[in-house]
C-alpha cells in the first residue's frame, strides 16, 4: 500500500490550526518538525514551543485529492507559504525510523548507542540513549561540543554538575567516563524524570542527584561544571555558576551563538580564566579554570 505524503511550510502561530484541519480532513497521521534549523532548548513548564519556521507533514491513504484537500484548507484560511508531495510507498515505519539513528562518537572514548544496535567499540565508553523529546541526544552542535569537551578531561573521582541538564546526557557521560558523585538541575520536572530514567538504563543512577535549582543545597561545590542552556541565561547566571565552583574548577559552556561569544565571555572572565572559544557551525563552547580567590 502507498502513502500520500503532503508537506506545508507555515510558521508557529498557524501550525496548531493547520494540524488540527488536516486531522479533519482525514490525515492518518500529522507530525511538525523544524523549517529553519532552529533548536529549542529548555522549555517552560506545560509549555509546547514551536519552531518560527514549521513545516506540517501530513500522511494520507494514497488515493486522497490533493487539490480537493488544498481547497479546503484555504476555505478555513489555512494558506501555507509553500506545499510539496511525495508517495511513499509502505513499509515497516518502525524500522525506517530507528535506522536514522546510529552510534554516535565523541572525542576518543565516548559513545552514544541507541538502544536497538551493537557498540561499534567494546571497549569505549558506551552511553546507551534513545531519541526521545528530551532536548539532548548528542545530534546537536551544542551537546556534540560538550561531549567532546568531558571525552577530553580526567574526570576520575571529581565532583561534576550539569547545570540545565534535559536528559541527563552529559551528566551520565560523566559518570561514564569516571566522575565521582554527580548532580543534574534542571528548571522542567519532567527533565529530571527524564534524567533519572535514563541514568538507570546505564547503571549510574546511584550516583546522580536531580533537584531542580531552588532545591539545590546552598553549600554545593563541584569540580566540574557543564551548562549547555542558552547565552541570555548563561550571563545572567554567570555569579551563580561560578559560585558553585571550587577554585581550580573545570568549566564548559555552551547552547551559544557564535555571535554571543564575547558577551558570554566578558561575563564569565571575572570568575574564570578562559581559554580559546571552540566552534561547531554556527555554535561555540567556552571553557575554562576557576580563579583562585
Amino acid at each position: 500500500m502507498a502513502w500520500l505524503q503532503l508537506h506545508l511550510a507555515t510558521t508557529e502561530k498557524h501550525a496548531d490550526a493547520f494540524q488540527a484541519a488536516l486531522e479533519n480532513l482525514g490525515a492518518c497521521a500529522v507530525t511538525l518538525t523544524d523549517g529553519a534549523d532552529q533548536p529549542v532548548f529548555e522549555p517552560p513548564p506545560g509549555t509546547r514551543p514551536l519552531w518560527q519556521n514549521t513545516i506540517v507533514s501530513a500522511l494520507f491513504e494514497a488515493d486522497a485529492e490533493l487539490d480537493l484537500i488544498l481547497t479546503a484548507l484555504q476555505q478555513q484560511g489555512l494558506q501555507a507559504d509553500a506545499h510539496h508531495h511525495e508517495t511513499l510507498e509502505d513499509q515497516v515505519w518502525e524500522r525506517a525510523w530507528m535506522d536514522d539513528f546510529s552510534p554516535m562518537r565523541f572525542g576518543e572514548r565516548l559513545w552514544i548507542v541507541p538502544s536497538w544496535t551493537d557498540a561499534p567499540d567494546p571497549n569505549g565508553v558506551n552511553l546507551k540513549l534513545d531519541p526521545g523529546l528530551a532536548f539532548g541526544t548528542g545530534t546537536h552542535e551544542t551537546t556534540a561540543l560538550c561531549l567532546e569537551w568531558l571525552d577530553g578531561h580526567a574526570l576520575n573521582g571529581k565532583t561534576v554538575l550539569d547545570f540545565g541538564c534535559g536528559s541527563g546526557v552529559l551528566a551520565i557521560a560523566a559518570l561514564l567516563l569516571g566522575a565521582g558523585q554527580t548532580t543534574g538541575t534542571d528548571i522542567d520536572p519532567q527533565a529530571l524524570i527524564a534524567s533519572e530514567e535514563n541514568a538507570r538504563n546505564n547503571d549510574v543512577a546511584d550516583r546522580l542527584d536531580l533537584f531542580l535549582p531552588e532545591q539545590m543545597p546552598a553549600e554545593y561545590r563541584c569540580d566540574v561544571l557543564v551548562a549547555n542552556i542558552l547565552a541570555g541565561p548563561l550571563v545572567e547566571l554567570a555569579e551563580l555558576l561560578a559560585g558553585y565552583c571550587k577554585p581550580g574548577a573545570g568549566l564548559a559552556l555552551s547552547g551559544i551563538l557564535a555571535e554571543q561569544t564575547d558577551d558570554v565571555r566578558n561575563a564569565y572572565s571575572r570568575w574564570f580564566d578562559l581559554t580559546p572559544t571552540t566552534q561547531k557551525g554556527d555554535w561555540v563552547r567556552i571553557d575554562g579554570v576557576r580563579k583562585q580567590p
